[in-house]
């Protein structure tokens, strides 16, 4: 039976805490093997699809926009809406997951954005893609702070930041399947049944969603103690390390997380590096079809390029960080080299060689700097305070997911090149590494 609220893993006994120092190291190498194999291929494979979901977009767009008339202004207000939606549901939605548990909230998240990405495919008008878009952000609300804070039930600290890693290339293996597979889709679909190529984007792209929140119905566990499939000391090793763990956390209150300074300097710091995300998965078509590719399944097989380069470059340093124990700097050189991928992609975004080798950069700056990020506010954020001030980071960071392709299509337009936004967004994330290592001391988040 699965319980109907999800207890606070600090409640552990102080006793077990003790047990965890003492247990055999290879029995906890092997329970944590074996929960890591248990969870992180289905969350993986689920942020694959909700990354593709929210992005495809962008490959949309390249045939979208001539066949509804859309200005490039009214398609960044579109795409960035989805985030204002994000932003007013993150903070409920993750209070419910913590309140509810982990496998009903997110079936309940993955079976309505599925839903409402397949009716994008249906919009006809400007006021109907931003009501589409919006209505999407408000069901995706609290699927990847979600995953996040289901983590920390399950991983201690010096364990979390290979899982977050694993969990998170699920947004550059997007970039490699999604690209050449929604290239595929509109060059192949276009016309079938009456729908146009990226009709059938939205519809086919879709389907996993749906299929996927059955899955995780009925595979999650909400607890360690709801895990049938874990024996008695098993599960007490994971307790005793997740009590051990959360002895070093310094909130444990919803309402202390949200008026924690410490808090919204995370918000600010996850600003800058999503605002680099989103320009790569927004942009980078059209940034490819600007530097001369024109066939949009060639532009897919390109853009797995600069996520293939990310996967690798966000896997290995997952390890390091967990490997060195420590965190600050994991966070900010990734960031400083996705600014400089930016701007050589600025100064020469009319030509492939130069456009592929800084949007590489970029993206493997950008997505290694987010996922190491992560580590950071987890580690003196616990209980209540971890389900809001997580949720509340993620969702005023992805403010940036409604800035930057509302603003670099902005400027887009008044300067007829992308350069000008690929300069600001380099700038934000350079701010972003600053902050990391001026204003987060070490002590508080290396372990």
């Amino acid at each position: 039976m699965h319980s109907q609220t999800f207890p606070d893993p600090a409640a552990a006994s102080p006793s077990m805490a003790g047990e965890a120092a003492s247990a055999d190291p290879a029995l906890g190498e092997r329970v944590f093997r074996r929960v890591a194999w248990r969870f992180i291929p289905l969350l993986f494979v689920s942020y694959v699809v909700a990354y593709l979901d929210r992005v495809n977009i962008g490959f949309a767009k390249l045939q979208m926009l001539s066949d509804l008339q859309f200005s490039d202004a009214v398609y960044g207000l579109g795409a960035g809406l989805f985030f204002l939606g994000y932003f007013l549901f993150e903070v409920p939605s993750n209070l419910l997951l913590h309140r509810l548990g982990a496998r009903r909230w997110i079936a309940r998240i993955m079976i309505s954005w599925g839903l409402l990405s397949a009716l994008t495919a249906w919009v006809e008008t400007p006021a109907a893609f931003y009501a589409i878009r919006f209505l999407l952000g408000i069901a995706e609300a609290g699927f990847f702070p979600g995953v996040i804070l289901y983590l920390t039930y399950w991983f201690p600290a010096r364990r979390r930041g290979r899982m977050t890693a694993m969990f998170m290339a699920g947004n550059p293996v997007s970039g490699i399947v999604g690209g050449p597979l929604s290239g595929y889709i509109m060059s192949a679909f276009g016309g079938t049944m009456g729908l146009s190529g990226w009709q059938w984007l939205f519809v086919l792209e879709a389907i996993p969603a749906v299929l996927l929140s059955v899955l995780i119905y009925f595979y999650l566990d909400d607890r360690v103690a709801d895990a049938t499939w874990l024996d008695a000391q098993e599960k007490q090793v994971i307790e005793a390390a997740i009590a051990q763990d959360a002895s070093g956390r310094t909130h444990s209150s919803a309402m202390g997380a949200m008026l924690s300074g410490r808090v919204w300097l995370m918000c600010l710091i996850l600003f800058g590096m999503v605002m680099g995300s989103y320009a790569i998965g927004f942009w980078l078509p059209s940034i490819l079809r600007g530097a001369g590719i024109a066939d949009p399944l060639h532009i897919g097989l390109l853009a797995t390029i600069p996520y293939g380069a990310a996967l690798v470059t966000m896997l290995l340093a997952g390890r390091s960080a967990d490997h060195f124990r420590e965190r600050r700097w994991h966070v900010a050189v990734p960031a400083l080299v996705a600014a400089a991928g930016f701007i050589l992609c600025a100064l020469s975004e009319r030509e492939v060689l130069p456009a592929i080798a800084g949007l590489s950069l970029g993206a493997m700056g950008v997505v290694t700097a987010v996922s190491m990020f992560w580590a950071l506010p987890t580690a003196f954020l616990g209980g209540a305070a971890a389900a809001a001030g997580i949720a509340l980071i993620n969702c005023t960071g992805n403010l940036a997911g409604f800035v930057s392709p509302s603003l670099i299509g902005w400027l887009k337009m008044q300067t007829q090149s992308v350069a000008s936004g690929l300069f600001l967004v380099a700038a934000m994330l350079t701010l972003s590494a600053l902050l990391v290592l001026l204003c987060v001391p070490a002590r508080l988040v290396d372990r």
